[in-house]
């Protein structure tokens, strides 16, 4: 990649205030604790101050900045093509209990929204999904009705406002987009105002479900609370054997502006071309921002350098007048079952709660998470408990060869990555890593652009898996299961909580 494509910061993290929160350092004890400040835990913890309960807001980084802070920011209750599946694997009753909690969450963040008086640039808008080839038109219609019958406002239709032709389209009506971080910055100034607490720079270690529940922190402080929620995004805590139910996936994003009367006005989304998302977002003057997301991929495989400049090469194909102005990439978890997974950490659990397995859809599945954790914590009834309950078993074993296929691919990235070849050191380039034998080790050597050396080990600190090097991203990505570090082992992501070692050459 050239100067001018190297990998930005997320549009959302330029554009919003920085507000900024002090690290747990001392004991706490609590009604509620929450670890995680994205969408899904802002979103929790907020609706339990409301509740009355005494929370607190763990986050090992900043306030939605994370998976949060690098989304397109769909609110919309269209999810691709999920409607005619899961009216397949869960039956009619269960594809309309999805819609209607995805569709009740757009209308719980408008009401927040407006609430809150916090203008976070919230746009009412269709979403589509479409396709431009005519062998999938038929796939399309089957999602048009499944999703109608489900009782969203969906139709199939054969044009669109993308400059492009296609053979077809399902269209949901009433939908919305936002600028996430400053709807969550405004959910989190609430929350303090109201008793609630947050504290940054503060990764939870570790997890003792007694009663009351502890939490251990990497600042050394203890945090006591009758109940804990695990909204890390992908779960730090391996003990509901989650990981083995779940893949992660990393997705490009190009941004630039383009004249506002080129706005194709909409949300879109294709399954083909290794996914193509399209939206725009309110800029300065006649332009509009254009959001182009696409080319997802395992972390720690391929080249994204390659993949960014495919995604830049369709962006500005289709839109001429684009001027790419930011680079970045999200990352996803996927269930192997189709449904998020919300509520009971495992069979045994009484107190602890997660939130995962939102498969690129995290906006309203996070609001979604927020309403139904409180409803269980606080002992309300809620009609989709049973459809996102993390215990289920008759999906899971529903849909055995995805999660095969998923536990294959983990178990080829243990073993297969150990028998790579090993490049020697002294070709790294400025900018480069690899991973390289010493000593009977396998070392994560960079090369920095002044030349020097970092080495760390590249055993992942979640379950072992070799990490590989992300040259876009400059970053140490683990395959298995999606721990992101920096070029020093910082974790940047989990579910590794723990930095990769520091070696020696």
């Amino acid at each position: 990649m050239s100067e001018k494509q190297q990998v930005s910061s997320s549009y959302w993290l330029e554009t919003a205030p920085d507000g900024r929160h002090p690290a747990l350092t001392e004991d706490l004890a609590v009604d509620v604790a929450v670890i995680g400040a994205g969408i899904a835990g802002l979103c929790t913890a907020w609706e339990l101050t409301r509740a009355g309960r005494s929370v607190a807001v763990l986050e090992a980084g900043r306030v939605a900045a994370g998976v949060t802070g690098h989304t397109t920011a769909k609110v919309t209750a269209l999810h691709t093509l999920v409607y005619d599946r899961l009216r397949r694997t869960r039956g009619p009753e269960g594809a309309r209990l999805y819609a209607r909690s995805q569709s009740e969450a757009i209308e719980h963040a408008a009401r927040i929204a407006g609430e809150l008086g916090v203008d976070c640039e919230w746009e009412t808008r269709s979403a589509y999904t479409y396709a431009r080839d005519t062998g999938r038109v038929e796939e399309l219609r089957a999602e048009a009705r499944a999703a109608a019958e489900a009782g969203l406002p969906a139709s199939f239709v054969t044009e669109t406002g993308l400059p492009f032709p296609v053979a077809g389209a399902v269209q949901v009506t009433g939908q919305a987009q936002f600028h996430p971080r400053k709807y969550l910055l405004a959910l989190a100034a609430d929350l303090v105002e109201r008793g609630g607490r947050i504290y940054e720079d503060t990764t939870v270690l570790g997890l003792d479900e007694g009663e009351p529940c502890r939490l251990s922190t990497t600042t050394g402080a203890t945090v006591r609370a009758r109940d804990v929620v695990v909204a890390t995004h992908y779960p730090i805590f391996d003990r509901a054997l989650l990981f083995a139910r779940l893949s992660t996936r990393r997705e490009l994003v190009v941004a630039g502006t383009i004249p506002a009367d080129q706005d194709p006005d909409g949300m879109f989304i294709t399954p083909e071309e290794d996914t193509r998302s399209v939206r725009t977002a309110p800029y300065e003057g006649d332009r509009r921002l254009l959001i182009v997301t696409g080319e997802h991929f395992t972390p720690g495989t391929g080249d994204p350098r390659a993949r960014f400049e495919r995604l830049t090469a369709w962006a500005t194909g289709h839109f001429p007048d684009l001027e790419v102005t930011h680079r970045w990439a999200t990352q996803d978890t996927e269930p192997t079952d189709t449904v998020p997974m919300v509520g009971p950490l495992h069979h045994g659990a009484r107190h602890a709660y997660v939130a995962t397995g939102f498969g690129g859809w995290g906006m309203t599945g996070g609001i979604m998470a927020g309403r139904l954790l409180t409803a269980q914590i606080t002992g309300e009834e809620c009609e989709w408990s049973g459809l996102y309950d993390p215990r289920r078993l008759k999906p899971a074993l529903r849909e055995a060869p995805t999660f095969l296929k998923t536990q294959a691919k983990v178990a080829g990235h243990f073993v297969g990555d150990r028998l790579r070849p090993s490049p020697p050191v002294e070709s790294l380039p400025p900018g480069e890593g690899a991973v390289v034998r010493a000593d009977g080790n396998r070392l994560a050597v960079y090369r920095d652009d002044d030349g020097g050396l970092h080495a760390v080990s590249a055993r992942c600190t979640h379950l072992g898996c070799l990490v590989d090097f992300n040259a876009a991203e400059r970053a140490w990505e683990c395959p298995c299961h999606g721990s992101r570090f920096d070029t020093d082992g910082k974790v940047i992501q989990g579910p590794a909580t723990k930095p990769l070692e520091q070696r020696d050459l």
